[in-house]
């Protein structure tokens, strides 16, 4: 779903909400909960960013099959969604360094100004590299927020009130996953797709005015422990001097985007001559994926690192399958983009349903298998998608699967968060939620790219703007892209068996 802040778990007491979420009792707490007095406008904000972000995540792949064909680019359909994940790399790493040092008030309002920017730039694009570039533009700007709404809630909530505000953060994303898709159609059959795109920027002017004041107030500056530990040293205004930021760990962010964006376009393209960017892009790749993530994540150790492999083998076969699941049922089945967004939409209540069955107590003992149970539940919900090519099979074939397999998401992604704040020391902890990110947002480039180029090479990007987007004709295309992503997530299923640690 882009931002894990919808996967994080909380511990207090529960409460149904109006949508149906579990949210923790002290949400509504009027004297000292996030609705308090002293949070109330710091929470409706951020808790409103974070609703904007989910409704045009969730809205984007409704409009997209419609603007790839009117724009000429159905050949550069998955450029659109990785294009999205390859830059949100750097932004994060670069939102941990900025936040630490500075605080997150900088990267949280530059964030969102990109986000805003990428979507007019794509709304208004006319050709379909000028869309991939908003959506890159959008991908800075959300790496930029995530990091920079974690640091917000560390700083400017005590720890008692936490997993509140990520329980709403999580809930925010319940709405958006029933109705986007529903009102993103509407929009695109009656208004045009663009309108998705241009219409919400202004929409996020509301949370900013009552959100940015109040972490200015209360979470601005650099870390406590960063002055603390320049004064310990000696250094003259050490309490009001940033300290720098780390440029090996921004030169290996730097290295992730670039080296994704050269194997993606050696992925589309399929020519000879591409071999070159995508040796140049491996090399680069390796070397900063080995700095950044935990030693041993690639060979599946025990513990720490397979917990971060297992986010990013759920998190990258999961997106890359569904980002293809519209373009299909709208190609493949005939159905309007509305029907064809709105078979997802059922995802979003499940997913919040698999959140809160790994958050009861009495189901710690059984994290792991949880975690294996979701991932079986994954891979099977992608290998039913492509039934539907058979036109025998009924179109709410996929709704039914897609229901399953966020509800098999909402166990995986939320427990892979616990387990990496109980396998991490405190110190850790924020580098290693890096890795987590990272390896999330990686594997969703390199899962795109690879499904896109095998879309492509099996002549699922011929349609252009002057067929119709019922004419497709290529099922095998689509084939391609979901079972192998199947079978990346049913490895996931024996990496979930790896999350915990030998004992001496």
């Amino acid at each position: 779903m882009g931002l894990t802040l919808a996967g994080m778990p909380d511990s207090e007491p529960h409460v149904t909400d109006v949508l149906g979420a579990a949210v923790p009792s002290s949400l509504g707490d009027a004297d000292e909960g996030v609705l308090g007095p002293g949070h109330r406008a710091l929470s409706v904000g951020i808790v409103s960013v974070v609703l904007l972000i989910a409704f045009e995540a969730t809205a984007v792949g409704t409009a997209m099959p419609v603007a790839a064909r009117e724009l000429d680019g159905v050949s550069l359909y998955a450029f659109a969604f990785s294009g999205y994940f390859t830059t949100s790399l750097f932004g994060m790493v670069l939102s941990g360094q900025w936040s630490d040092r500075r605080g997150p008030l900088g990267p949280l309002t530059a964030g969102i100004a990109s986000f805003g920017a990428g979507l007019l730039l794509s709304g208004t694009a006319g050709t379909m590299w000028v869309f991939i570039l908003g959506r890159a533009v959008q991908g800075l700007g959300g790496g930029l927020v995530i990091v920079a709404l974690y640091v917000v809630v560390g700083r400017a909530y005590p720890e008692r009130l936490r997993p509140a505000i990520m329980a709403a953060f999580a809930a925010s994303w319940v709405l958006p996953s029933i109705v986007g898709p529903l009102a993103a159609g509407t929009v695109t059959e009656q208004l045009g797709w663009r309108w998705v795109f241009v219409g919400i920027p202004v929409l996020v002017v509301f949370p900013l005015a009552l959100a940015l004041p109040q972490i200015r107030r209360r979470a601005s500056g650099p870390a406590e422990r960063t002055a603390a530990r320049s004064a310990a040293a000696g250094a003259p205004d050490a309490a009001d001097a940033p300290a720098s930021f780390d440029r090996r760990r921004i030169r290996l962010a730097l290295a992730i985007s670039l080296g994704a964006g050269l194997l993606q376009y050696a992925a589309q393209d399929l020519r000879p001559l591409s071999l070159l960017p995508g040796a140049v892009g491996v090399a680069l790749l390796v070397p900063a994926v080995l700095g950044l993530l935990p030693p041993g994540t690639y060979r599946a150790v025990r513990g720490l690192p397979s917990v971060v492999l297992l986010r990013g083998v759920a998190a990258g076969s999961f997106i890359a399958a569904e980002s293809f699941v519209p373009l299909m049922l709208v190609t493949q089945r005939g159905l309007s983009p509305t029907l064809a967004g709105f078979s997802l939409a059922a995802g979003g209540g499940t997913w919040a349903l698999g959140s809160w069955v790994q958050s009861r107590s009495r189901v710690e003992p059984y994290r792991e298998r949880l975690a294996t149970v979701g991932m079986l539940l994954v891979a099977a919900a992608i290998a039913t998608a492509p039934s539907v090519l058979i036109d025998a099979v009924p179109v709410w074939t996929v709704a039914v699967a897609w229901a399953f397999g966020c509800f098999g998401m909402g166990l995986v992604i939320s427990s892979t968060s616990v387990l990496l704040l109980k396998l991490s020391a405190p110190e850790e902890a924020g580098t290693n939620s890096a890795a987590l990110q990272i390896s999330d947002g990686l594997s969703n480039v390199v899962l795109l790219s690879a499904g896109g180029a095998a879309f492509a090479a099996l002549g699922g990007g011929t349609l252009s703007h002057t067929t119709t987007l019922a004419s497709g004709s290529h099922p095998a295309a689509f084939t391609a892209v979901f079972l192998p992503m199947a079978g990346v997530a049913l490895a996931g299923a024996w990496v979930s068996t790896r999350l915990r640690e030998r004992r001496p």
